[in-house]
């Protein structure tokens, strides 16, 4: 994104254009960021050529996973809904791992249909409801056992996955016993080790150390583990602070590791792929002046974009139109939802704003939409994906008679 003339413009196009056609609140997503970003992420590990598997949660737009699909990549899905889209959006079923602590057994059931690469299992209970239902089709399964490394990912504590006192994955005692009884079962094949402490990781130190952890207890089984699953969680600079994840590093200690492991490398990105690539522009309806501040009343609200009212998270905001006029008052920007959770983020010297102007909440590509709701009964936002010039509609405003 950059300012032609003083309007904020994505690849060709400008945004104040875009919100006039098609309304606001709006998501737009670029085409060639994303592209930019899955080429990036290739190339930083193309030295031992990953299966990357896009994690679907962090963005569930039907027309997205398709452009996603055409490079090849596969899916990491937490749902039966989330392998439903993935299977829609034309993704090998031999490149979709499905995750998570809870999968009912009509998930089981149906993944194991599907013949989907890996289920990675979080439990001894799982792994014992996937031999039960795998024993009543007579078929063998291919699972994952996601370990818990007991790593702190140095990210927020909402988004950290692989501490001791986190929900996922089994102990290391567990995952023992969890091989044993994997070997004596005609219906479990076991492929797979699975790891992941959490997400928008910026630092590549604690991906090194759970590579140890992993390392040390692939050394003490007496099993070959055709993939190890090393999940996402790669993160992106919100603001000018964040540092940026030493991808060759982090690379580095993958090819150390492999030295000593013979084994195929699975990727989960999702935030990594799509977060900077989606902006949503929101227009000011009101301006409502107190004593220390003015609040600027958006027509996006936490429904539309949760992340700051859910993690305290942070996102760069810009006026879609630039003036030199800067505001003498501190600015709070705030949606129109009954909770007093429902604000963006609060700015010194911003731009001077007035009704009806336009502003873009930058980097919401990942869990932005994914996350949203209709609390309130409030409509869900379009999302459009820009192709230089080329504008297209990935999915329709909703309205009032798709709600009631």
């Amino acid at each position: 994104m950059k300012y032609i003339n003083k309007k904020l413009t994505v690849e060709k196009t400008n945004f104040q254009k875009i919100a006039n056609k098609y309304g606001t609140p709006l998501y737009c997503y670029s085409y060639t960021k994303l592209k930019e970003n899955i080429i990036n992420f290739k190339k930083n590990f193309n030295s031992f050529s990953p299966l990357i598997c896009f994690a679907i949660k962090s963005n569930t737009n039907l027309n997205l996973l398709k452009e996603i699909k055409k490079f090849g990549l596969g899916a990491d899905v937490v749902s039966a809904g989330e392998l439903i889209m993935a299977l829609k959006a034309g993704i090998n079923p031999n490149k979709i791992v499905f995750s998570g602590v809870g999968k009912t057994s009509e998930e089981i059931n149906f993944a194991i249909k599907k013949k989907i690469l890996l289920i990675n299992a979080e439990s001894f209970s799982e792994i014992k409801e996937i031999n039960k239902i795998a024993k009543s089709k007579r078929q063998k399964v291919n699972i994952g056992i996601r370990l818990n490394p007991n790593t702190d990912a140095k990210t927020l504590n909402q988004i950290s996955t692989g501490k001791k006192e986190n929900k996922f994955g089994v102990n290391k005692n567990t995952f023992y016993k969890i091989i044993n009884f994997c070997k004596n079962s005609n219906h479990i094949d076991l492929k797979c080790l699975s790891v992941h402490i959490g997400s928008q990781i910026l630092d590549y130190r604690p991906y090194e150390k759970m590579l140890r952890a992993v390392s040390i207890i692939l050394k003490k089984v007496n099993h070959n583990f055709e993939f190890i699953d090393l999940g996402g969680g790669m993160g992106i600079s919100y603001s000018n602070k964040d540092k940026k994840l030493n991808y060759k590093k982090y690379n580095i200690a993958i090819l150390k590791f492999l030295k000593s492991h013979n084994t195929k490398i699975i990727f989960e990105p999702g935030r990594s792929i799509v977060g900077n690539a989606g902006t949503l522009i929101a227009k000011v309806i009101y301006i409502k002046d107190s004593e220390r501040k003015k609040f600027i009343i958006l027509d996006a609200a936490m429904n539309d974009l949760m992340r700051p009212a859910l993690y305290g998270a942070i996102h760069k905001t810009l006026p879609v139109i630039k003036s030199n006029k800067i505001s003498k008052k501190t600015y709070e920007f705030v949606g129109p939802i009954c909770e007093s959770t429902d604000r963006f983020l609060t700015l010194n010297k911003f731009q001077e704003l007035k009704e009806k102007d336009l502003i873009a909440i930058c980097d919401v590509g990942a869990y932005g939409m994914s996350l949203s709701s209709n609390y309130n009964l409030r409509l869900k936002p379009a999302e459009i994906l820009i192709k230089g010039s080329k504008v297209k509609v990935i999915k329709k405003r909703q309205k009032h008679s798709d709600l009631i």
